[in-house]
C-alpha cells in the first residue's frame, strides 16, 4: 500500500523559509517521479515543482522559480521542497504526489501559512 507522509509545514513570516519533506513507503521510490502541488482556499490545486525518477530533472511553476528547490534522497525514500523568500500568496496546503506508469498517489497534505 502506497503511503506518502508530508511534514515541515507551519507558520512563517514573509521572507522566511521552510523545508517540506515527503516520506514514501509501499513503493520502489527511485522509479517514481515526484511532485509537489499546493491548493489555496478557493483555488484549484496547482503544480509547484516536480523531479524525475531517473535523471532527477526538475521543473518549477513560474511562481516557484528562483525561490523553491525540489530534491530527492532515494536512499531515504524522501522528496523535499525547500522554500525560501516565502510570500503570503504561498499560503496553501502542500501535497506530495508520486507518479509512475499511470499510478498516481497523494499524501494528506501539510499546511503552510505565510503571515506576519
Amino acid at each position: 500500500q502506497v503511503q506518502l507522509v508530508e511534514s515541515g509545514g507551519g507558520l512563517v513570516q514573509p521572507g522566511g523559509s521552510l523545508r517540506l519533506s515527503c516520506a514514501a513507503s509501499g513503493i520502489t521510490f527511485r522509479y517514481y517521479a515526484m511532485r509537489w502541488y499546493r491548493q489555496a482556499p478557493g483555488k484549484e490545486r496547482e503544480l509547484v515543482a516536480a523531479i524525475g525518477s531517473v535523471a532527477g530533472d526538475t521543473i518549477y511553476a513560474d511562481s516557484a522559480k528562483g525561490r523553491f528547490t525540489i530534491s530527492r534522497d532515494n536512499a531515504k525514500n524522501t522528496v523535499y521542497l525547500q522554500m525560501n523568500s516565502l510570500k503570503p500568496q504561498d499560503t496553501a496546503v502542500y501535497y506530495c504526489n508520486a507518479v509512475k506508469s499511470g499510478q498516481n498517489s497523494w499524501g494528506q497534505g501539510t499546511q503552510v501559512t505565510v503571515s506576519s
